[in-house]
């Protein structure tokens, strides 16, 4: 079965830091861009940040720059996303995708596969 999962959300107090992981099952990685998505209640979901298959290229949403760092290892078959300095609007629904190609695709319905999401809160 083809699937990726989230892990690594959770609870956690503003200014704190989560690392968010996406495993993929079934396939292998490596050709694949990855995207992190997130969806607060009552809001559009929407891209945080893109990995190209290499590694090579990266891209955030401005809202993140500077605070979230996206990574992967191949090896392991498995992307992360390390969230820092936590706001309260960071609160959401964290999904990861894959979309296969070298590079980050620009629209979402490009991507192939969804995770089934994993929530952070961030509040005091």
């Amino acid at each position: 079965q083809l699937q990726l999962v989230e892990s690594g959300g959770g609870l956690v107090q503003p200014g704190g830091s989560l690392r968010l992981s996406c495993a993929a099952s079934g396939f292998t990685l490596d050709y694949y861009a990855i995207g992190w998505f997130r969806q607060a209640p009552g809001k559009e979901r929407e891209g945080v940040s893109c990995i190209s298959s290499s590694g090579g290229s990266t891209n955030y949403a401005d809202s993140v720059k500077g605070r979230f760092t996206i990574s992967r290892d191949n090896a392991k078959n498995t992307a992360y996303l390390q969230m820092n300095s936590l706001k309260p609007e960071d609160t959401a629904v964290y999904y990861c995708a894959a979309s296969y190609g070298r590079s980050c695709p620009r629209l979402r319905n490009q991507y192939d596969y969804w995770g089934q999401g994993t929530q952070v809160t961030v509040s005091s």
